[in-house]
């Protein structure tokens, strides 16, 4: 039998067959001494391949095989840095939540976000959340932000997941799709799946107000049918995201911005660092290029792992 993966536990998958059928399942042995690195070899939005076995009233289901992955968006495991943490796999749209404040999202956090989907060929969608929270000066920082990506051609849509802002417009984008819905703990995205699928009823929690962190209301990735002909795969709120499989030659690549100015460089295999002649270093000179992007670049290429670290975006020092 074949069927996509919408729930896994490390141990446990729900699986839902291409007829429509739910079944818990386990993973065969051998998958885990094939050589896969990551923390769960098998991912919701995988297509697999398993058999059933019937024991008396218990009906388990064994995984044997993984399809091919069209896509998948993968971080460093935050407590296992050598191994990865695949999120979701099979992603048609990957919607980022983000936060000003309560708690923050910051650029360096967005462009990690954004270089994995952009190294995927993943189409990524910026949904700043709780607009109905923010005072003036906060909109002020919310529409610099907005403008930075939207530059760049990523597609930023202002939401409110309380008051139901825009919520039709992000339905739109979902429909036929397999979307994902990321972001730290505490942006709302349990609150928005809520909105576009009341019932669900998925939990929500607030946020801390100590350290401005939201509270993991989400323990494990999985996918849902909904109603008006989507499928979403909600994720746990991540902390940290850092890249993995990306080669330093081909980093710049994921940042449309410099891509488009690469082939003016004075050297094909040119990492925008020292080199002379270097059309993305004249470029952040001229302020044509996002010093907060060509930071977060920087920091991806040494291979620093993001921890809610000082923001800088709008910091040239």
């Amino acid at each position: 039998m074949k069927g996509v993966v919408y729930k896994s536990t490390g141990s446990w998958y729900t699986i839902k067959s291409f007829e429509g059928v739910f079944y818990e399942c386990k993973i065969k042995g051998k998958f885990r001494i094939e050589g896969i690195k990551s923390t769960n070899p098998i991912a919701v939005g995988a297509h697999v391949e398993f058999e059933v076995e019937t024991k008396g009233d218990e009906t388990l289901g064994i995984i044997n095989k993984i399809e091919p992955r069209v896509n998948y968006i993968i971080r460093k495991s935050v407590n296992l840095s050598k191994q990865t943490h695949i999120i979701a796999a099979n992603v048609d749209v990957a919607f980022l939540l983000v936060t000003l404040n309560n708690p923050p999202t910051f650029t360096s956090f967005i462009d990690r976000f954004l270089v994995t989907a952009q190294a995927y060929q993943i189409k990524a969608v910026l949904l700043f959340n709780k607009m109905d929270s923010y005072n003036q000066e906060e909109i002020l920082e919310i529409n610099y932000l907005a403008a930075l990506y939207t530059s760049i051609g990523y597609e930023c849509i202002y939401i409110s997941a309380k008051t139901g802002k825009n919520i039709d417009k992000v339905k739109q984008m979902m429909l036929g799709k397999v979307s994902m819905f990321s972001g730290h703990s505490g942006v709302g995205k349990s609150t928005l799946v809520n909105i576009l699928e009341p019932t669900l009823e998925l939990k929500t929690s607030e946020i801390s107000s100590q350290h401005m962190q939201g509270q993991h209301t989400t323990t494990f990735a999985e996918m849902y049918d909904l109603s008006f002909g989507a499928q979403i795969i909600d994720t746990p709120g991540i902390k940290g995201f850092g890249v993995v499989e990306v080669d330093k030659q081909e980093l710049g690549n994921y940042f449309p911005e410099f891509f488009e100015l690469k082939g003016h460089c004075k050297f094909n295999n040119c990492l925008h660092l020292q080199e002379p002649k270097c059309a993305i270093k004249q470029a952040l000179e001229n302020d044509t290029l996002s010093w907060s992007r060509y930071k977060s670049y920087l920091q991806i290429l040494e291979g620093e792992q993001d921890y809610f670290r000082k923001d800088i975006y709008n910091n040239k020092e």
